[in-house]
């Protein structure tokens, strides 16, 4: 298992910009998979980007795509999410996500190691 430790939540106005961080600890962190997901009061946790074990390939949620970008950097075993143009929806706590598969998934039950959240609160 991996270990994740996120960073970088906070609190922003609407069209404003955040960005996380997520620190790998344990395996070689370039086996993973990661993905960043997202769960507001009430609301089930859902998929917001994932990138592939490389960085070649990634993947967005309809809601955040041409906003947030996921990328990685796989010498710093950190995985990052750069929110731009914030909106109030984007409230959450922010989750990341490890798989040990090469191919991503947009689903949480897809990962096996998470990291404990980052609060992102976005007011108007």
């Amino acid at each position: 298992q991996v270990q994740l430790v996120e960073s970088g939540g906070g609190s922003v106005q609407a069209g404003g910009s955040l960005g996380l961080s997520c620190a790998a600890s344990g395996r070689t962190f370039s086996t993973y998979a990661m993905g960043w997901f997202r769960q507001a009061p009430g609301k089930e946790r859902e998929f917001v980007a994932a990138i592939t074990r490389s960085g070649g390939t990634t993947s967005y949620a309809d809601s955040v795509k041409g906003r947030f970008t996921i990328s990685r950097d796989n010498n710093k075993n950190t995985v990052y999410l750069q929110m731009n143009s914030l909106k109030v929806e984007d409230t959450a706590v922010y989750y990341c996500a490890a798989r040990h598969f090469p191919i991503v998934v947009t689903t949480p039950s897809g990962f096996s190691s998470w990291g404990q959240g980052t609060q992102v609160t976005v007011s108007s």
